[in-house]
């Protein structure tokens, strides 16, 4: 199946010069959705993944049907302040300055498999920092799994050269 043929391009989103890949309506598919969700789950169906984690927003879509079907915890990886217990954080350099990711601190036991994943894979900065995360907690990133990576210029696989990375769909970007 041509996942691609479902992912909305929307130009100057959502700042000027960006075109954003909207990867909500391949969600609201059901078979497209469903055949993203299996590929990825056929990629790790054996390799013992414990615990799946996913960045906000779009990655939630997507990880729970993966750890359900990996049978695997579910952890999310959210920005400052919006986990209600307390957290770790890991912060990473934007293009023009940092951000910050978190997620609870008993999210993640020594020793566990982790498969990392979020909807796109750009940069890579967020990623990265969510391994970091994984990592700091004593768990075993054995994957990074992504539905879109845009390719090129960005250089976002480069940065998670260390890991295990799938994506479904590449996406040519120039700068």
């Amino acid at each position: 199946m041509d996942l691609l043929k479902y992912i909305r391009n929307v130009p100057n989103f959502p700042i000027e010069g960006i075109q954003f890949k909207d990867i909500t309506t391949l969600a609201k598919i059901h078979e497209p959705f469903k055949e993203s969700c299996d590929q990825i789950i056929d990629q790790f169906k054996d390799k013992g993944i414990t615990k799946v984690t996913a960045i906000e927003a779009r990655g939630y879509i997507w990880g729970g049907v993966i750890a359900y079907q990996l049978g695997a915890g579910f952890i999310l990886i959210r920005k400052p302040g919006k986990l209600p217990a307390e957290t770790i954080s890991e912060t990473y350099e934007l293009e023009y300055g940092t951000d910050t990711i978190e997620m609870h601190s008993d999210a993640i036991e020594k020793g566990d498999r982790v498969l990392v994943f979020d909807d796109l894979l750009a940069t890579g900065g967020t990623a990265k920092a969510a391994c970091k995360l994984v990592e700091k907690a004593g768990g075993d990133v054995v994957g990074v799994a992504f539905v879109i990576e845009l390719t090129g210029s960005l250089h976002g696989r480069e940065k998670l050269s260390n890991y295990n990375v799938i994506s479904l769909i590449e996406i040519p970007v120039e700068e």
